[in-house]
This record gives C-alpha cells, structure tokens and sequence, in this order.
C-alpha cells in the first residue's frame, strides 16, 4: 500500500525532529519548514496528503497558513499540533480547515491516532480537548480572527512579532503607509488603541 505523504510545519526544531521520527516509521515525510509562508509555498508545491503544522509560527501564523492552504488544496488534510489548548485556537483552527488538532503535551501515540483517524476522514482530537470540542460546533462562536481579512491578519501576525512598519512592508511588498491603514483597521475592528493592547487582545481571542 501506499504510504500517505506528509508535509510538517513548525519553528521547534525538536519537535519538528520528534514528529518526523515519530511519523515516518509509517508515512512518507515531504519537507520540513519553519515558517508559515514556508510551509504554504512547500505544500503548493508538493500537494502532500496531510501537513502537521503548528499555531504559533514566524511570518505567518498556522491559521492563517492553513487558510491559505485549503483555499488552493481543498483536499489535504491538517493536523495541528500545539501548546495551545484554550477554545478560542481549536475553534480558529477548524473554521480555518483543520481536521485534527493534537496538544504538545499529548502522548506520542495520540498523535499517531489523531493522524490515521484525521486520513481515515474522520476528525481526529487530543483527549483533553474532546469536552471543548463537543461545545465549538456552534457557529455564533467563531473566533474573533475571522472579523480581520487576510491581509491584516497578516499585518497583526508581523505586529506582534515587533517588527516596524519599514520591515512589514519589506516582507509583503506594500507601501508604508498601507502598512499603516492596515494597522489602524485592525486596531478598530478589534477595539484597541495601542500596540501593547492590539498584541495582548489578539492572543486572548486567539489570534496568535
């Protein structure tokens, strides 16, 4: 048979080594990346069956690089795999696609049942998250992330990696001052006036 192809994302280059270890006794491990615009070019690339990649990633956040992904591969598979275990990330997490979300903190073996089940075509959940995620399947709960557009979900990920509006407009080839409305939009739509307070509501709603 066949063995499924898997393309995996995160910036720990231990767990990136402990998933790959893991995981390739049974399927066929495509790339490694560390970044999320990465991630998004290598699986454009490669189409792999499933990509196990993480929330919390440079350049792009996994959210965002997992929307991206399923927008131009509607087929492939997802798997997070993360420290985070609050609601609000497993809720953005599957509104952006996901199948599979599987904590860090999670036994190896969960892992491995969270992929073959998510391959199988079923979701595929840590233990400690099911009661969580049998209360997400409402949809008045959509994470907050979903009011920005891609672009500024973009922009708030850069903000909060504290680059200056210089370096984010060198990174997505816009102008300064589109930087700048992008920001102050951002700002509005989520209710903040500062950087400090843009940083600390995007990872209470779980943005980042």
């Amino acid at each position: 048979m066949k063995k499924a192809r898997i393309l995996l994302g995160d910036d720990h280059p231990l767990f990136l080594e402990g998933s790959r270890a893991l995981l390739e006794q049974r399927y066929e491990i495509v790339g490694v990346l560390y970044d999320g615009r990465a991630l998004v070019d290598a699986a454009l690339q490669l189409k792999p069956d499933l990509i196990l990649l993480d929330i919390s990633m440079p350049l792009l956040s996994g959210i965002e690089a997992a929307s991206r992904i399923k927008a131009s591969l509607p087929e492939v598979k997802l798997v997070f795999l993360t420290m985070h275990s609050e609601p609000a990330y497993l809720q953005a997490a599957f509104e952006a696609g996901a199948s599979g979300y599987v904590l860090k903190s999670a036994a190896r073996q969960e892992l491995l049942g969270a992929v073959q089940k998510v391959l199988e075509g079923e979701p595929g959940v840590s233990s400690g998250l099911s009661e969580t995620w049998t209360h997400l399947h409402n949809p008045d709960k959509i994470a907050k992330s979903l009011r920005l557009s891609p672009r500024e979900r973009e922009v708030l990920q850069l903000i909060a990696e504290g680059r200056s509006s210089k370096e984010i407009a060198g990174i997505l080839n816009v102008s300064v001052k589109t930087v700048s409305y992008h920001r102050e939009n951002i700002k509005r739509k989520l209710g903040v006036k500062t950087i400090a307070g843009l940083t600390r509501n995007a990872l209470a709603a779980g943005l980042l």
